[in-house]
C-alpha cells in the first residue's frame, strides 16, 4: 500500500508566485474592508467578540446593515487565514524553499491569527482609537511582511548601493513608518469612530493633521534625496516609484482634510497607505550595501615595507 505523503509533490515557482502575491493583495484588501467597516459606522455592528453577539455567532435582523457589514468583515478573515495556509503550503512545497523562506510564510500567517485577536480586543473596548491604531497598524507589518515575500519568491535583485544611500533609505523607511503611525492618531482625533457613541483619543485634529502634513513633507524630501544621490543607478527607478505614491497619497491626504473627510476620499486614503508602505518596503529591500573586501595579507605586506 502506497502512503500518500503528508505534503505532496513540489509545486512551481509560477504557484508559488501567484500565492505569494495573493497574500499581499488579500492583505491589502482587509485593510479596505476594515476602514469600510469603521467609515459606515459599523464597528460595533456585532457588538462583542469572537461571536457577534452573547448568544450568536451571526448577526440578528435587529443589528440591521452595520451587523451585515461587520460580520462580512469577520468572514473576510477566514478568506485570508486561507490564502496564508495556502501560501505556507505552496512555499514549504517548492523545490527551491529554504529553512528562512518557510518560517517567513508561517510568521505571515501567524500574524493574521494574531490581528484577529487585535480586532477583537478593538471591539471589546468599544473601539478604543488607540486599540484601533494598532489594528491598523499591524495590518501595515502584515503587508511588508508579504512584499518582502514577494520579492523573495521572484529572486528579487537588489541593487548594490554606497554605505550612504543605504543609510539614507533606512531614514527614509524609518519616516515612513512616522508618518503612518501619526496618520492612525490623526484618525483617532477625527469623526470617523467606526459608531456614534465611541470616543476620540481626546487630542486636537488640527494640530496632528499639521504635524502629519510636516512628516509626509519630510519623508518626501528624503525621498527626493535617494532618488538624487541614485540618479545613475538602478534604485532610481524604485526611488521615483516611492516619490509617485507619496505624492499622490499626499495629494488624496489633502483633498479629504479641505473636503470634510468624505467617505469615499477616506477610503483611498487608507488603501494608498498600504500601498505606500508596500512601495516603501521594496525599496529597502531594493538597496543592497555595495560589501567591502576584506584586506589580503599581501596587501598588509605592502603596507609595512
Amino acid at each position: 500500500m502506497v502512503r500518500t505523503p503528508l505534503i505532496p509533490a513540489e509545486v512551481s515557482t509560477r504557484t508559488v508566485r501567484r500565492w505569494a502575491w495573493g497574500s499581499l493583495v488579500a492583505n491589502v484588501v482587509i485593510i479596505v474592508t476594515g476602514a469600510l467597516v469603521r467609515l459606515t459606522g459599523s464597528g460595533l455592528g456585532c457588538p462583542t467578540w469572537p461571536r457577534c453577539t452573547d448568544a450568536s455567532f451571526t448577526p440578528h435582523r435587529e443589528l440591521g446593515a452595520h451587523g451585515v457589514i461587520e460580520f462580512g468583515n469577520r468572514l473576510l478573515t477566514y478568506v485570508l487565514v486561507a490564502v496564508a495556509v495556502g501560501t505556507v503550503v505552496a512555499v514549504w512545497r517548492w523545490a527551491r524553499s529554504s529553512r528562512s523562506l518557510r518560517t517567513h510564510a508561517v510568521v505571515l500567517a501567524l500574524g493574521i491569527p494574531l490581528q484577529a485577536v487585535v480586532g477583537g480586543i478593538s471591539v471589546l473596548t468599544d473601539l478604543n482609537p488607540w486599540v484601533v491604531a494598532v489594528h491598523l497598524l499591524l495590518s501595515l507589518v502584515l503587508v511588508a511582511l508579504a512584499t518582502w515575500l514577494v520579492a523573495r519568491v521572484h529572486d528579487h535583485r537588489p541593487a548594490d548601493v554606497s554605505g550612504r544611500v543605504r543609510s539614507f533609505v533606512l531614514a527614509l523607511y524609518a519616516l515612513a513608518w512616522v508618518v503612518v503611525y501619526l496618520g492612525t492618531v490623526v484618525t483617532g482625533s477625527g469623526p470617523h469612530a467606526g459608531d456614534a457613541d465611541v470616543p476620540r483619543n481626546g487630542l486636537d485634529p488640527e494640530l496632528l493633521s499639521r504635524l502629519h502634513a510636516w512628516s509626509v513633507y519630510a519623508v518626501v524630501a528624503a525621498t527626493l534625496l535617494v532618488l538624487w544621490l541614485t540618479r545613475h543607478t538602478a534604485l532610481r527607478r524604485t526611488a521615483a516609484v516611492v516619490l509617485g505614491v507619496e505624492l499622490a497619497q499626499g495629494a488624496v491626504g489633502f483633498a479629504q482634510y479641505l473636503t470634510g473627510l468624505p467617505v469615499p476620499l477616506v477610503a483611498v486614503h487608507l488603501l494608498g497607505s498600504a500601498v505606500f508602505v508596500s512601495a516603501a518596503t521594496w525599496l529597502l529591500l531594493d538597496a543592497r550595501p555595495v560589501a567591502v573586501p576584506a584586506p589580503r595579507a599581501e596587501d598588509h605586506a605592502t603596507l609595512a615595507a
